[in-house]
């Protein structure tokens, strides 16, 4: 088992990020009055000279990292995800991605995941809002092990990269030692030959559940975990799709602009292909806990099993 299963994901961020920093002096962590709040803060007393606190300031937070990546530095800021797309992002088009500036983007506890927060705090426009941007990468991590090893790929990526990450203790999706991530390359967590599940960030455990009851009524799905949006792995959507014939899309995320808009603009252009998305369905969010809100949103792995079920229903009904 992983050393990172179980552990709250701004511990494994903080963990992670320190042992990057002793072996990069390039590399400079910059929060926005939300240190405590995203597992940054001991990184301050660590290395002073490159963690800072810019205070409630998110577009000078951008500013400021593009000026340091042009001094060769590797900005990384932190934020809520509200703030660290919203807010900035006249900063984040013109300073950092057309500067083709190297700061990395971080927002935390993206779409409902900002639970008792409420609508304000709940980004659910910030991927549809980043993928029209040229030139960002876009990425969600699904556990504590993949963002580990993410975060030195991130770091190692000449260019802007933007992180989805939920704070606190998720379910483990790749707890085995012999698990290797690649940025731009999607992973399949079970084969299938009925549907074609595509899956990113909290979304992932959810299908992984959706699986277990699919199971029991014969259908086999494939499950993959898109974890980078943006560049999107073509080859494997297109592949799955080719096998299966049809698709449901799972995201934390309004289903317009997000993983389920990048798949269906894929598969529209090179392999035509029923797309059903599970996600937020064009609404802001609300007040409440996670379960509820998956309930509220229709997002739970039932929710999940039943687009499945009604995609190969209708696949069948077509021949």
């Amino acid at each position: 088992m992983s050393a990172n299963t179980n552990k709250e994901m701004r511990v494994v961020l903080k963990e992670t990020l320190q042992e990057l920093m002793a072996g990069n002096e390039r590399i400079a962590v910059i929060d926005a009055d939300l240190a405590r709040a995203n597992g940054t803060m001991d990184l301050r007393e660590i290395y002073p000279d490159r963690a800072f606190d810019v205070g409630i300031a998110e577009q000078n937070m951008a500013s400021i990292a593009a000026g340091l990546a042009s001094c060769g530095m590797i900005p990384l800021i932190f934020t809520f995800t509200p703030f660290a797309t919203r807010r900035i992002c006249d900063q984040i088009a013109v300073s950092i991605a057309y500067a083709k500036s190297n700061v990395k983007i971080f927002g935390t506890d993206p779409g409902l995941a900002a639970e008792l927060n409420g609508a304000t705090h709940m980004s659910v426009e910030d991927v549809g809002v980043l993928r029209s941007i040229p030139g960002i990468v876009i990425y969600e991590a699904v556990d504590g092990e993949q963002l580990a090893q993410a975060l030195p790929q991130i770091i190692a990526h000449e260019g802007p990269v933007y992180t989805r990450l939920f704070r606190k203790t998720i379910t483990p999706v790749f707890e085995n030692k012999g698990y290797t991530f690649s940025l731009f390359k999607a992973d399949t967590l079970k084969e299938g030959n009925d549907v074609s599940i595509f899956a990113s960030g909290i979304m992932v455990q959810e299908s992984i559940e959706a699986l277990k009851l699919l199971e029991k009524e014969g259908i086999s799905a494939e499950l993959i975990n898109v974890h980078t949006v943006k560049p999107l792995d073509e080859n494997a959507i297109l592949a799955s799709a080719a096998k299966t014939g049809t698709v449901v899309s799972c995201e934390n995320h309004n289903v317009i602009g997000g993983l389920g808009s990048a798949v269906a603009e894929t598969l529209s252009r090179r392999l035509p292909t029923p797309v059903r998305m599970i996600g937020i369905q064009d609404r802001f969010g609300q007040v409440g806990m996670l379960p509820f809100l998956k309930q509220e949103y229709g997002m739970t792995a039932q929710d999940i099993a039943n687009a499945a079920k009604e995609a190969v229903a209708e696949k069948k009904n077509k021949r």
